[in-house]
């Protein structure tokens, strides 16, 4: 989401190298234009290698991996039609003056609140999906699962279309445009802030923050009362001396129940998950918190911040898209292992 924003231009001088607006490009900033570009390139390239690897594999065709894959196209859509805006937008100087024209400003804060509140709304999502799967895996069914990953994906996608579209169709907030200052920027109207920052941010933010709690206490809990669980009756009991996590045997009217005296296969893997998904939030809120703090504040105490904190709170939101595939798919090994037959098989 592109930030309230002030222009000003400066006079050039004759240098080889220089902005649009005449302002000549340091070494600095040539060097930091070009990590944006790479940031964007890979981007694009790490959320397309995801989807790819989803559709190549049929193991992945089933939930949680529809997940993973709606994020992935959240943000290679953040990549591939917002960030390169955003970079021409920086190209323009110290001003970040807009020079595209009205109808692609409106269709560049459109496109980036549709895709920004997206790809927040799927990280929501997966994190609730892992806390369904903690605390009621007996009935959280495959196909329960299904259903109710369609559903969070969905609404995910709705509430970004909403908050995009409806200001534009009812001709509040949204996207504020200057030919004369050659600005394109969020509507800084204070009620369309709260609304925006709201439903894109700060609710997603409870809700992950919430469900990250319950999935602690709920592993927590689990843990203990495994540990609290006596010994077995001696009686009908096969135990085999080992180092290793060891399994007991125990027959009881023609049944037979399991006890394990480390963490079982389930267990690990759900602590695998759950570390998985905390790192995902933590990035999540680093990443885009400084941009709504100001993006909300901004507009509510008339606040005029430096054009160049603007983009670096701006930039460090879009690359959480970055992050996100790196972090679900190095705790996952099938991913790797199918990005490795991927390239072995194209080859």
């Amino acid at each position: 989401m592109p930030l309230n924003g002030s222009s000003s231009g400066t006079g050039g001088a004759n240098r080889t190298s220089s902005s649009d607006d005449g302002e000549p490009l340091s070494l600095f900033r040539l060097l930091v234009l070009s990590l944006l570009a790479l940031l964007t390139v890979a981007t694009l390239v790490w959320n397309l290698l995801v989807l790819a690897t989803i559709v190549r594999v049929r193991a992945f065709h089933r939930a949680p991996h529809n997940l993973v894959a709606s994020t992935a196209a959240a943000d290679a859509l953040v990549a591939a039609l917002v960030m390169p805006l955003s970079l021409a937008k920086e190209l323009s100087g110290g001003g970040r003056r807009w020079r595209l024209g009205r109808a692609l400003c409106h269709a560049w804060v459109c496109l980036d609140v549709l895709c920004c509140t997206a790809s927040i709304w799927s990280v929501a999502a997966i994190a609730l999906d892992r806390y369904w799967s903690v605390s009621r895996h007996l009935r959280y069914t495959p196909r329960a699962r299904r259903r109710a990953s369609g559903a969070l994906i969905g609404v995910a996608w709705a509430l970004g279309a909403l908050l995009a579209l409806l200001p534009l169709l009812l001709g509040w907030g949204g996207s504020s445009y200057s030919a004369e200052q050659q600005r394109c920027q969020v509507s800084p109207e204070p009620a369309y802030a709260v609304f925006s920052t709201g439903g894109a941010f700060y609710l997603p933010l409870g809700v992950v923050l919430f469900v990250y709690w319950k999935i602690y206490k709920a592993a927590k809990f689990r843990v203990g009362g495994r540990n609290a669980v006596g010994p077995l009756p001696e009686t009908g009991q096969v135990k085999h001396p080992s180092h290793q996590p060891q399994m007991v045997f125990t027959a009881r009217h023609a049944t037979v129940t399991f006890q394990t005296d480390g963490e079982t296969w389930r267990e690990q893997k759900e602590k695998k998950a759950a570390m998985m998904v905390g790192i995902l939030i933590g990035v999540f809120v680093l990443c885009w918190i400084p941009f709504f703090v100001t993006e909300l504040i901004s507009p509510l105490c008339s606040c005029t911040i430096a054009p160049v904190w603007k983009s670096i709170f701006l930039w460090l939101g879009y690359s959480n898209s970055f992050f996100n595939p790196l972090i679900y798919t190095a705790f996952n090994k099938n991913y790797n292992n199918a990005f490795k037959n991927l390239f072995v098989r194209q080859r």
